[in-house]
């Protein structure tokens, strides 16, 4: 077969995916550019992944997170040819009933972010987790101390001190607000939900010229930070998805782990 429906591309879904797949994998320039692809996608993974494990190491070597930390086994889902409702149909059916945290891992390009948003869609009083706010708290904390100090600019190695990050996180809190979840900052003249914030103050130019040198050091901090706000969720009925890397999920204390898997890596 050399052709397929035009609704078919249309879709531009998991759907749309497998039929080009089915199509071209025994075109040559296909298989090279595949082969190229694939290459330069796990080159990235895996720097992402050292970044990430220094990180972890840091945040052990502070006593932040513990050295030896059994996760527990994942359950590996090989998502080649398989469309997004199938994925989500083989980990729904081992969820139990009310809240609980969910943790998927997998290479770029098995499809965790497409899997966690039909996830969403699917299961009731559900919520999706994503770290960014936390670390942009934080470096808005860190830029409040620099202010306090006097000093005329950010300043990392004066401003990211063991001592002071753990002054930060103690600065954060994370309950239920006006009836939601939210993250309250409170300390250096900061007094505010980051739901009111997350659109201004946290998205100001200084906090993301910042925030990449802030979550080098403070990745064990989150991680920690994430374990017992997901916690507090799953006790109050709801279904956290969280989609990450092993390294820093591996700390967040769950039985439900999934990961996505491609049994021929060549059509990522």
């Amino acid at each position: 077969r050399d052709t397929f429906p035009a609704e078919t591309l249309a879709a531009q879904d998991a759907t749309t995916s497998n039929a080009v797949i089915d199509l071209l994998r025994t075109n040559p320039n296909f298989v090279r550019l595949a082969a190229a692809e694939t290459s330069g996608t796990m080159a990235r993974d895996k720097e992402d992944e050292l970044k990430l494990e220094a990180g972890i190491r840091m945040a052990v070597d502070k006593g932040v997170l513990k050295a030896d930390v059994d996760p527990g086994p994942y359950q590996t889902i090989d998502v080649l040819g398989k469309s997004v409702e199938e994925v989500v149909r083989e980990i729904t059916r081992s969820l139990p009933k009310g809240g609980c945290v969910l943790v998927l891992v997998g290479l770029s390009g098995t499809g965790k972010g497409t899997t966690v948003a039909r996830l969403a869609e699917l299961l009731p009083d559900s919520t999706t987790w994503s770290n960014g706010n936390v670390f942009r708290s934080l470096t808005l904390l860190a830029l409040k101390w620099c202010e306090a100090q006097g000093l005329p600019a950010f300043d990392a190695a004066r401003a990211l001190t063991p001592d002071n990050l753990r002054d930060f996180m103690s600065m954060l809190t994370f309950d239920k607000y006006n009836g939601k979840f939210d993250i309250r900052i409170q300390g250096l003249g900061v007094d505010a939900l980051v739901s009111d914030i997350c659109n201004t103050e946290l998205k100001a130019p200084a906090v993301g010229k910042a925030i990449p040198t802030v979550a080098n050091v403070t990745q064990g901090e989150v991680v920690k930070f994430v374990a017992e706000a997901t916690a507090k969720m799953s006790a109050a009925g709801l279904t956290v998805l969280i989609e990450g890397r092993e390294a820093t999920v591996n700390h967040i204390p769950t039985p439900h782990r999934f990961a996505l898997t491609l049994s021929d890596t060549a059509v990522i």
